[in-house]
């Protein structure tokens, strides 16, 4: 038996039925657009949230984790509402009640193993919405599509939990493909496999934990959604997809100048976007590098989600050869991603360290990884 399946009956007095795992992401390109129904382009990263979980007879949810001293967490399907339980626990939670809404459900044991970095922006969150929501897929044999799949954990996180997240990163926590990024199209959830392969190249895509940890239930997330909303009511439009870069420049004196900024990143994001396909697709790494960039200066400037310590990483990477460096998730903290030559790894890593320490930061943490599969079950039929 696996350590979480040993753990699970150690805690819980029997073994669990499944097993499942979902990986969290990085998102290469296309930040702040998943709710604007943009072009996002994320690969999922090898780091996963793994959970064991097994029906009970009766609506009782006992829910624990192995970071959390194995602290159990008692709850009822009755009960279960928006923003019951533990910050922590309505992620499963969240889920379990977007299931029960649709489907007879009996009570479970969970047990969580979460080795997504927590407030990294790599999305530790639907790297655990997405495992549940697999693990009751599969035990209770839904046979819900991933698309739908997504949209459902997406429901957990906004209503539940009350993140009014995108659907970017529950789609790439489960739809994710080892060696591939996924150009998604969050409109309609249609998706393309890209090949992100920069190993041949000598290149590596290095993540810089700044472990400047953010938390998006603070109202800075919601605000920025806020502003594009307002764009979209006051343009008339139904989302900002269908404008043009030009278009919102002439028509810039319709918004006042913060929901302009907010528009303008979200509009040129987009077109950078469907700009790094093109230079993946003809492996022009220099291009890519440039896009990052510029995705970064927007969301510094424009968007105004970047934070001293992601500047200071990006800074410092891209003064120490880096092809290309943005921050990445939410913001306000949490990761950078610098797409970099093998041969300079040492010599960014130190750099940026030195940087931090210079700037009174705590140590930065540095990490790699290739692109790799999704949601998965990986242990199933356990004898009840």
């Amino acid at each position: 038996m696996s350590e979480i399946q040993n753990r699970f009956q150690d805690l819980f007095g029997t073994a669990p039925e499944i097993v499942a795992q979902a990986p969290g992401r990085v998102n290469l390109i296309g930040e702040h657009i998943d709710y604007s129904d943009g072009f996002v382009l994320p690969f999922a990263i090898k780091d996963v949230t793994t959970v064991a979980l097994r029906r009970r007879t009766d609506e009782v949810i006992r829910i624990a984790s192995l970071q959390r001293s194995h602290e159990i967490f008692e709850f009822t399907l009755e009960s279960l509402s928006p923003l019951t339980g533990e910050p922590w626990t309505r992620y499963p939670l969240g889920v379990v009640w977007v299931f029960s809404e649709l489907h007879k459900l009996s009570g479970l044991d969970i047990l969580v193993d979460g080795r997504v970095p927590l407030g990294a922006g790599l999305s530790s969150s639907a790297a655990l919405e997405c495992s549940i929501a697999t693990g009751i897929n599969e035990l209770f044999d839904l046979r819900i599509g991933l698309a739908d799949l997504a949209r459902l954990t997406q429901r957990a996180e906004n209503i539940f939990v009350g993140v009014p997240c995108g659907i970017m990163d529950q789609s790439i926590s489960l739809m994710g493909r080892a060696g591939s990024a996924l150009l998604l199209d969050c409109r309609d959830l249609s998706s393309k496999n890209i090949p992100f392969d920069i190993a041949p190249e000598n290149l590596e895509l290095l993540i810089i934990d700044t472990q400047a940890h953010h938390s998006l239930v603070d109202g800075g997330y919601a605000e920025r959604r806020a502003s594009c909303e307002r764009a979209v009511a006051e343009l008339g439009i139904s989302s900002l997809r269908d404008i043009s870069v030009t278009e919102l420049l002439n028509r810039q004196a319709e918004l006042d100048p913060v929901t302009f900024i907010r528009a303008r990143h979200a509009v040129t994001e987009m077109a950078r976007v469907l700009s790094a396909v093109t230079a993946l697709e003809a492996r022009d790494f220099a291009e890519l590098g440039r896009l990052l960039n510029a995705s970064h200066a927007s969301l510094r400037d424009d968007y105004t989600v970047s934070c001293l310590e992601l500047d200071c990483a990006v800074d410092t990477a891209i003064a120490n050869g880096a092809i290309g460096a943005r921050m990445v998730g939410g913001g306000f903290g949490g990761s950078a991603i610098a797409l970099i030559s093998k041969d300079d790894t040492a010599t960014i890593t130190a750099a940026i360290s030195g940087a931090f320490k210079k700037a009174g930061f705590k140590a930065p943490r540095f990490f790699t990884s290739l692109p790799s599969e999704g949601a998965h079950i990986t242990e199933r039929a356990l004898p009840r």
